[in-house]
């Protein structure tokens, strides 16, 4: 589809956007939407839900997790066709996505503003507007208080565009069949990411169970779920051929300070183990200065998670300037390099996770204690064999990485296809009032056309 703009412009008055169609209006948003005062009175409705990531999701109401209230008749009875609003913390979280379209009627938490569409307003169209405004971050420039909230009627003087009501339709229903091309795309992509890392993790569980000689002689392990292994490789313990460190012996998480030295935690190391300082807390000097004089982290040496996500061990990259070690990893010191890599390959294989299973403690945040990890089996094969392990792993390593990358590109680039097509097409800049959505959609024909994409190709092929 090529793209086609409206013929005239005039300037608009929104502090957003430069022109518009001549033909559209622009209006406060209280003109084409009420606030919602329904109360849950006598708990009418008990179909929860909640706002999160701009999709709004049922939850179980007998079930309900995180904060929440003692009676639900406090919320908001919800319908169809209702915008909700995420007006809290603004000045805090920056990151998430604020503005969300009901699908259905329900309740949702009235700390929520929700408003609902006035005589020919068409909500799904001011939705998406919204929507745009959300992901050019203009609701951080509004509301006020020491955590910046933003109340109804503040943001019901708020200019918004309006095109006609069968325009609207004609916009929403584009945005709607667009997106879900674009949705299905990236649905697909993320589908064979998931793959290529199961890929990933069976040869590697493979290569550090059974070896690379397929005609080696095999033992049994005596381990139901291991299976055979080869018949010259032995067990021992993690605390045997490494030094386990605990950071943090006394699991006192230090004090933060916005002036303070990087705190890192998983979270904040990528799966090269490179660092990612910005995103670290920051904590007291003291703190750090203790832990430099108890241990030092060398480049190299393999850092495990034992609370929370459990695992996932990384080859630590240092940063060059100070920081400290959450008290939630381990770090592994191993002075022979080939089994130092093996053994972080072994770390990840389907077996260790078997150990960590069984011994794990805490259901809502699962720890293991630093004696419990210095006690986990591995296997041993001869150095010699770890000269064609070691290099044939980090090969697979290698290529699945890049081609995980080059998707993961992929859908970055749609993704920024589709926040600009939504800011086009809510804010005139193309004219798809003579868009034919076809009636009858070919799922499989779609699906076969975006499993033809590559790499540059995305934006081109959804506007078809």
């Amino acid at each position: 589809m090529a793209k086609k703009k409206y013929i005239n412009y005039k300037p608009s008055k929104t502090l957003w956007q430069d022109e518009i169609p001549s033909h559209w209006q622009e209006t406060d948003l209280r003109m084409v939407f009420t606030e919602n005062k329904v109360k849950n009175t006598d708990l009418i409705e008990r179909n929860l839900l909640s706002l999160s990531y701009g999709k709004l999701k049922r939850k179980d109401i007998d079930n309900a997790t995180g904060l929440v209230p003692a009676s639900f008749e406090g919320y908001q009875i919800i319908e169809d066709g209702f915008i909700v609003l995420r007006f809290t913390d603004l000045q805090n979280d920056k990151k998430s996505l604020r503005v969300g379209y009901c699908p259905e009627r329900g309740i949702i938490t009235n700390a929520y503003v929700a408003i609902a569409p006035k005589e020919n307003t068409i909500s799904k169209f001011y939705y998406y507007q919204l929507h745009f405004l959300d992901t050019i971050k203009y609701f951080y420039n509004l509301g006020g208080g020491v955590r910046q909230s933003l109340s109804y009627k503040e943001f019901g003087r708020e200019t918004v565009i309006v095109p006609e009501p069968e325009e609207q339709t004609k916009i929403a229903a584009f945005l709607d069949y667009k997106l879900a091309k674009v949705d299905r795309f990236i649905h697909k992509k993320k589908q064979l990411i998931k793959l290529l890392n199961e890929q990933k993790a069976a040869i590697i569980n493979q290569a550090v169970t059974k070896g690379l000689n397929s005609n080696a002689k095999m033992k049994p392990s005596g381990i139901e779920w291991l299976g055979d292994i080869p018949e010259h490789w032995s067990f021992s313990k993690l605390g045997v051929v490494a030094k386990v460190i605990d950071p943090q012996p006394d699991h006192r998480a230090p004090k933060e300070d916005p002036d303070g030295l990087p705190y890192i935690g998983i979270r904040d190391i990528d799966l090269h183990g490179k660092v990612t300082i910005s995103t670290a807390r920051l904590v007291v000097e003291e703190a750090i200065t203790k832990q430099e004089q108890s241990y030092e982290i060398e480049n190299d040496d393999i850092v495990f998670c034992k609370v929370g996500t459990l695992g996932l061990p990384r080859f630590f990259k240092k940063p060059k300037s100070r920081f400290g070690l959450s008290a939630t990893m381990v770090v592994i010191k191993i002075p022979e390099k080939k089994i130092k890599v093996f053994t972080k390959y072994f770390l990840e294989s389907n077996y260790v996770l078997h150990q960590i299973n069984s011994i794990v403690t805490g259901s809502t945040r699962p720890a293991l204690g630093i004696k419990q990890i210095r006690k986990i089996k591995i296997l041993i094969p001869p150095l010699y064999e770890l000269d064609s392990i070691n290099p044939y792993i980090s090969k697979i390593e290698s290529d699945i990485f890049k081609t995980i990358s080059k998707v993961e590109k992929e859908i970055a680039l749609i993704q920024e296809y589709k926040t600009a097509l939504i800011a086009e097409a809510v804010t005139g800049k193309i004219d798809v009032r003579d868009y034919e959505i076809p009636e009858i959609v070919d799922e499989e024909s779609n699906e076969e056309q975006e499993e033809e994409l590559s790499l540059g190709d995305e934006s081109k092929e959804i506007e078809n």
